[in-house]
């Protein structure tokens, strides 16, 4: 549940929560983390960095706009490549919910051989072949790319780690090529929100529960992608109005994950 440098592929019952909260009540939480949980060993702890690191995000989707409107197995899989801060790796990256478990698979990648990846046959780097042959299988290409700073504290409980994040001062731009671009040509969106996320395994732990109590926080099915592409106007808005979105659950602690029947190629 944090940005290590493991690619491994692993599965987990874990569960994630999302809340859209405004800027004071983001200000009110973090100051709250800071007091109940730790900083994130993966953040900067100078006072500019804000005990977070930031976080940059090519989106890729089908012509169709499939993983959009969360259509069949693309409903359940979504492909990005990663970069953290100013680093010059890129991590490929699969995040698959299947009957409530999430398997995640990511490797690295030099940002300098991005541009292999639009080779129509899988490139021979054993790291990244997989990924490459999942991109070709289902029709993936870039869309947007989205960049923005994030807060992360933890906590070890007795059913393991149990995470918050912030993400703050997100901005977003069309990605027409597989290729970071610079982010101060990006446009702002969500500027008056903040994206609250908990991660943790099993029921909700008790603190998290106490969080939602004092806050009165509500959760919210918020997609950065889907945000992105619809203000950037990347997907064509006679499309838009037909994408689906899942209710939040008024249960927070039991919310679930739908499967949908894999489709005839690689998730």
């Amino acid at each position: 549940m944090s940005p290590s440098t493991d690619t491994r592929e692993y599965r987990e019952a874990a569960c994630e929560l999302k809340f859209l909260i405004d800027l004071p009540t983001a200000d009110a939480v973090l100051a709250w983390a800071r007091a109940h949980l730790q900083p994130d060993p993966h953040a900067e702890t100078s006072p500019d960095q804000n005990d977070g690191y930031r976080i940059t995000s090519l989106y890729l989707d089908t012509e169709q706009f499939d993983v959009f409107h969360r259509r069949g197995s693309f409903g359940r899989s979504k492909y990005r490549i990663r970069r953290y801060g100013g680093s010059d790796l890129a991590f490929l990256e699969r995040k698959l919910k299947t009957k409530g478990l999430l398997a995640k698979r990511r490797s690295t990648l030099d940002l300098a051989r991005l541009q292999l990846l639009h080779d129509t046959t899988p490139v021979a780097d054993p790291d990244a072949f997989w990924f490459h042959r999942r991109l070709i299988a289902r029709a993936l290409k870039p869309v947007c790319q989205i960049s923005y700073q994030r807060t992360a504290r933890f906590t070890l409980t007795q059913l393991g780690p149990i995470r918050l994040t912030v993400d703050h001062h997100l901005h977003a731009l069309p990605a027409p090529r597989l290729a970071f671009s610079d982010p101060a040509a990006a446009q702002p969106i969500l500027p008056d929100q903040r994206v609250l996320e908990l991660k943790f395994r099993g029921d909700i732990p008790q603190l998290f529960k106490q969080l939602l109590l004092d806050f009165a926080l509500a959760p919210s099915p918020f997609s950065k992608y889907r945000h992105a592409a619809r203000t950037l106007g990347c997907v064509p808005e006679q499309t838009t109005a037909t994408a689906t979105t899942t209710p939040p659950s008024p249960h927070p602690a039991t919310a679930t994950t739908t499967t949908v029947l894999p489709a005839p190629i690689p998730a």
